[in-house]
């Protein structure tokens, strides 16, 4: 059977930004629910480097994290104001990038998620290939510092982020060789960037075979997964433009979870880690009850190893 874990950031951004849940209360809500474990969104309110500088306080709040009987499935590194494709300079970025990586150590997490920072709107100031390259070269080196610290790197392509046609996450995974790095294939995030080409820059590259052939393109090379729904749109931003792909609970969307799965579950990703993801649900809270209840009963019919059943 899978692990189950769920990404603390649903309780701290977006509906949760003026009110967020403490972590500990998030941890013994999933302990509660029965939770194996949570995703780590690294960064304020939550723990993260900043407001753990030291390696005491660190190990603290991880073993705090295990006598509640949970683990980290992976960490999402507040990389969000740092420059990636708009710089031709990656120093801080890589420096914060190894910041988070020594995070993880200390925290006993072996899994942190990057994404290309800047909005598919950026090739309206950078040509593609200067940006494809600088995402390239910076993400090689990290992937070196990350292999120092036995880390995957696994990278979230999305709506809201550029890099995010199916042929470009194929170009940027076959540019980088590092045997470390991979993608984070997130069920909401297939859909928005497979069949309705959310924010496509130019013209639309929608796959006729839809998800399953977007998975079958990625095959070999997928590290991480998400699963949640998708109702085909994106969560909005202030001003009232898309932004990146909605993810509502299970059950409100338009997934075949039932087809979907079973091609994942076939990836050689090399954890038991299954990740819920209720990033900008405006209830999130109130969800994960009903979230895990689904994710468990596609972990009965999916989740033990071939070789097991």
């Amino acid at each position: 059977m899978k692990k189950i874990s769920i990404g603390s950031w649903a309780y701290t951004i977006g509906p949760y930004e003026k009110d967020p849940v403490d972590f500990f209360t998030v941890c013994e809500k999933l302990k509660e629910l029965g939770f194996d474990g949570v995703e780590l969104g690294g960064f304020p309110p939550h723990p993260n480097p900043d407001d753990l500088p030291d390696q005491g306080q660190r190990h603290e709040v991880a073993a705090r994290v295990r006598d509640m009987g949970l683990e980290f499935s992976g960490l999402a590194a507040n990389l969000w104001g740092e420059h990636l494709i708009d710089t031709d300079d990656p120093a801080a970025y890589i420096s914060e990038f190894r910041k988070n990586c020594e995070f993880c150590t200390d925290m006993g997490i072996q899994t942190i998620r990057v994404d290309t920072v800047q909005p598919p709107t950026i090739f309206e100031s950078v040509d593609p290939e200067t940006a494809f390259q600088r995402v390239v070269d910076t993400w090689t080196e990290c992937c070196s510092i990350a292999e120092g610290h036995g880390l995957q790197v696994s990278w979230e392509f999305e709506p809201g982020f550029a890099f995010n046609k199916p042929s470009d996450v194929v170009k940027v995974l076959d540019a980088i060789t590092s045997a470390n790095f991979g993608v984070m294939y997130d069920t909401c995030h297939g859909q928005m960037v497979a069949v309705v080409g959310a924010r496509h820059p130019g013209e639309k590259e929608i796959l006729a075979g839809g998800q399953l052939e977007l998975i079958q393109m990625l095959t070999g090379r997928i590290n991480h997964l998400h699963f949640i729904d998708s109702d085909n749109t994106c969560h909005k931003a202030a001003d009232g433009t898309d932004e990146t792909s909605s993810h509502p609970p299970f059950g409100l969307g338009v997934l075949d979870f039932d087809t979907l799965v079973p091609a994942l579950v076939k990836e050689p990703v090399t954890h038991d880690w299954w990740t819920i993801d209720l990033c900008f649900w405006p209830d999130a809270w109130q969800a994960t009850a009903s979230c895990k209840k689904s994710i468990d009963a596609l972990n009965d019919r999916y989740g033990v190893r071939e070789e097991t059943r």
